[in-house]
């Protein structure tokens, strides 16, 4: 490519990498000791992954390593490859295709499982190197930092990233709330996604990416790049100066809060400069085990999380699950398309005996640490699930009750349900999904699913105005919240608090110090105007640079 060229992707991760191009092909090629056999290999790759795990710089890294540790000794995966190599097969052939069939059987049951497939099928590729006596796939170490270009990557190779070394991340497929995004935001790397063309660059090749805008420059000259790093350079003034409480240059308050999946996050968030807890996953007490946790196991986990924050707020979303994240005790039938099938709140409409006994204990927590936690309830889409939900919520004992807005009608209807309930959270990811018809987990649509597209911002809208009728609290919780330009337009419709990863909450907490509400207001109009995704990011960013 020649210069004065810029290439357009959609911005996954904000900040600006300045570096040369490396391109990644993740083909293995150290020869090594070959595994024994199929026992053996499951053990390297798990001491390996552990290993990994152990040495990973980010939260998010860790789980993504342990749960593929956990896979790579999975009984279903290994007894599906020692089947073929008794009919035949070799061993790295086998656990190769047992890995296909296991991904294949993963995708059939709906687009939440596809991300697992990809980490099946990754893990299957390890096991066979490790048969093969290859070592498993090293990044690019060429002795300076670089910016990685890839067709892809999958959470594991992200996860394994060092931000000293990988200055920046493009990829030609990918979208913004897959799991490696979430692990690049989580990492402090830039990354542009959906970016065309990126493939043609040549290895060596100077650029600069900008994961705030989108935007990939070649061979661009003096003036830009100080003027980018200018920018950078403010923001960290910023952020210097930033902290405690979230709110505008006006004084609006603003609640930042952190989103949790287990309580090792949870503790390690308690101690960084957070308001609370805006989503805590409770599913990942009921994954991967066969009987559903007791009351007793479940309130000592709510209550340690509880106990660790505080007087700060904490919001548990009740059990979030479906054929899409199968848990036996629920005995749920197998489902075409477990994305718009019974997953989340309707759950229970088969028995709501696991949702009760998850309240009461809950309840139980609160008892026990005399704190009062928050609880909503995902996938609510009709105002008879809102009040049947706060109905068995309040019964229990808890007091402030809410629902997840994740589906068109839930934010359409909004004066309807919120009025059956004390708050609301909107989870942008599933929004953006059900909003543009289009699957989280197909890369090609990753442009759809930008949180930026002017008809996602427009339900929000209108949840923001149907909660303003009961005066009700508005926060979001999907990774949109993470974007410091897009938190203003949040913030301008209405939005109160904003729940993300931890690393991202210093940039957020500093933009929003630096511009007034009437700015916020005026970036949401400019927002919800434009025609496109990159229209709307465009408008906001030249407001706000103003």
């Amino acid at each position: 490519m020649t210069g004065g060229v810029t290439l357009r992707g959609t911005a996954a991760s904000p900040g600006v990498a300045v570096g040369p191009v490396q391109h990644w092909d993740a083909a293995p090629a150290v020869h090594v000791e070959p595994a024994a056999d199929l026992a053996d290999a499951s053990r390297r790759v798990v001491d390996d992954l552990g290993a990994r795990a152990e040495a990973a710089v980010s939260i998010e890294g860790r789980a993504v390593l342990q749960t593929l540790a956990m896979l790579a000794a999975d009984p279903e995966l290994l007894g599906a490859a020692n089947a073929r190599i008794e009919a035949g097969e070799s061993p790295s052939l086998a656990v190769r295709a047992a890995a296909r069939g296991y991904a294949d059987q993963l995708r059939s049951l709906g687009s939440y499982l596809r991300e697992r497939a990809h980490d099946v099928v990754d893990v299957g590729a390890r096991l066979a190197a490790s048969l093969d006596g290859r070592e498993a796939a090293e990044l690019p170490n060429p002795g300076t930092p670089y910016i990685l270009v890839a067709a892809d990557l999958a959470p594991t190779e992200t996860a394994l990233l060092d931000s000293a070394v990988v200055l920046g991340i493009v990829t030609e497929l990918g979208g913004v709330t897959s799991h490696t995004t979430i692990l690049a935001r989580s990492l402090g790397i830039p990354a542009l996604v959906v970016c065309t063309g990126a493939s043609e660059l040549a290895t060596g090749q100077q650029i600069v990416i900008d994961g705030s805008s989108g935007e990939l420059h070649v061979q661009v000259d003096d003036r830009l790049v100080e003027s980018l790093r200018a920018r950078e350079r403010q923001m960290g003034d910023r952020l210097a100066r930033a902290g405690g409480p979230g709110a505008t240059a006006d004084g609006t308050a603003v609640a930042l809060l952190a989103n949790v999946g287990t309580i090792n996050d949870a503790l390690n968030a308690a101690s960084a400069d957070v308001e609370g807890v805006g989503l805590f996953r409770t599913e990942f007490l009921f994954l991967d085990r066969n009987d559903e946790p007791d009351l007793d196991e479940q309130a000592a986990a709510y209550a340690a999380v509880l106990d660790a924050f505080g007087d700060r707020r904490v919001i548990f979303r009740t059990l979030d699950a479906g054929s899409d994240k199968p848990l036996p005790f629920l005995h749920l039938p197998a489902e075409d398309n477990p994305a718009l099938g019974i997953r989340g709140v309707r759950t229970w409409m088969l028995g709501p005996s696991v949702l009760e006994r998850q309240l009461a204990a809950l309840a139980t927590a609160a008892a026990q640490t005399g704190r009062r936690p928050w609880v909503m309830a995902p996938m609510v889409a009709t105002v008879d699930e809102a009040e049947r939900f706060a109905g068995l919520a309040r019964a229990a004992g808890l007091t402030t009750v809410g629902v997840m807005v994740e589906v068109p009608a839930a934010a359409l209807r909004s004066a309807h349900l919120l009025a059956a309930v004390d708050f609301a959270s909107v989870g942008t990811n599933d929004l953006a999904q059900y909003a543009l018809a289009a699957d989280r987990q197909v890369g090609r649509l990753g442009s759809l699913l930008d949180p930026w597209q002017p008809a996602v911002l427009d339900l929000v809208a209108a949840t923001c105005a149907g909660a303003q009728q009961h005066r009700r609290l508005v926060g979001v919780c999907g990774e949109a919240a993470a974007d410091p330009r897009l938190a203003a337009v949040l913030v301008g419709m209405g939005v109160r608090s904003l729940s993300m990863a931890p690393v991202a909450l210093p940039g957020v907490r500093a933009l929003l110090a630096a511009v007034d509400l009437e700015t916020c207001c005026r970036a949401a109009e400019l927002a919800r105007q434009a025609r496109s995704a990159p229209a709307a990011r465009s408008a906001v960013a030249d407001l706000l640079a103003g």
